[in-house]
């Protein structure tokens, strides 16, 4: 017959055991560092967090995600690199940078290449870039999703665009890119490279006739207060790329892989609805603002920009995965 003292030393003993496998479980936790440059509020970021969350609890606790904003390990390339050489596991880069390694990424990054976000969010879900995404993996870094980035649009200063024909002899902002300059001569402006530090400016005195970003930089920036009109153009869908690294990958037991692979995938679909759940709040503050939406049919754009998506597409294989991402709209 068991004491009172018996059973409560029993009582703590087990206390303790469970309080020791809990701790066990902690150490042998080994950590995933993930390098982000946005802020701990992006869609992109609370995507990742989702995915740790689901990574640890369907492996027992065998990982735990620590992600890292605001450029706290350094910048795009920089974190691309550390997950190369494995000093970070994980990064959320642009696909840019992978073009450096494998140029077929450039057709995932094409203006015109996708219809609008639910044709992208296809393309990222459907399996087709698996075979794009798995040949980093000799560069010392594995694809294992992409993440949309938005849709750059058109907005303006004196009035919308609706046509090719609107974009005549306006001067429209772009990022310093070759492409885009190309790009903006087929929609029918001129892009003029510059600063995103000066937009504001440059419109307000009149150098600009507006810009093109997406939605969410647009109210953050306060650009409506100087180009009141948007244009939903959506000529750019630049993805934004999950990346591993392919030794840390290959650590995992092939179950593990397997279920960070899954979850990476569904974690696309959370993120393509944060998104756009941000940009509706985006375009709330923006037209209490003033600023006013338009859609734009946009076929007549992709007709002008085609010869730039052809000059564009070089390789059997970017021609290939061109095919396979239009077959899709």
């Amino acid at each position: 017959m068991l004491t009172k003292t018996t059973f409560k030393r029993l009582a703590l003993c087990s206390v303790l055991s469970g309080l020791l496998s809990v701790s066990s479980l902690a150490h042998a936790a080994k950590e995933i560092k993930a390098a982000f440059n946005q802020s701990d509020k992006h869609p992109q970021y609370l995507a990742l967090k989702e995915l740790g969350d689901k990574l640890a609890q369907q492996t027992g606790g065998r990982y735990q995600l620590n992600i890292f904003p605001n450029e706290l390990l350094g910048d795009q390339r920089a974190a691309l690199e550390l997950v190369q050489n494995g000093a970070v596991q994980m990064a959320v880069v642009a696909n840019p940078l992978a073009e450096n390694y494998d140029k077929t990424f450039t057709v995932i990054g094409l203006p015109y290449i996708y219809s609008g976000p639910a044709h992208q969010e296809k393309v990222f879900t459907s399996g087709v870039l698996d075979p794009l995404f798995a040949s980093t993996s000799r560069f010392g870094f594995t694809v294992l999703t992409a993440y949309t980035a938005g849709a750059r649009s058109m907005y303006t200063k004196a009035g919308p665009v609706n046509t090719p024909a609107d974009m005549k002899g306006k001067k429209i902002r772009v990022m310093q890119s070759d492409t885009m300059l190309k790009m903006l001569t087929c929609m029918g402006g001129t892009g003029v490279p510059m600063s995103q530090s000066e937009v504001y400016t440059a419109i307000q005195q009149g150098v600009l006739d507006g810009a093109e970003n997406n939605e969410i930089t647009y109210a953050d920036l306060k650009q409506y207060e100087v180009a009141p009109y948007f244009s939903a153009t959506r000529h750019l869908m630049v993805p934004d790329l999950v990346v591993v690294s392919t030794d840390f990958l290959e650590s995992m037991s092939k179950q593990d892989q397997e279920t960070l692979r899954k979850l990476a995938k569904e974690s696309t679909l959370t993120e393509f609805r944060l998104w756009a759940e941000q940009i509706e709040q985006a375009k709330k503050v923006a037209e209490e603002k003033g600023a006013k939406f338009n859609e734009v049919n946009i076929q007549p754009f992709q007709e002008n920009c085609k010869g730039l998506q052809t000059e564009l597409v070089k390789t059997p294989e970017q021609k290939a995965l061109y095919e396979k991402v239009v077959a899709l709209q």
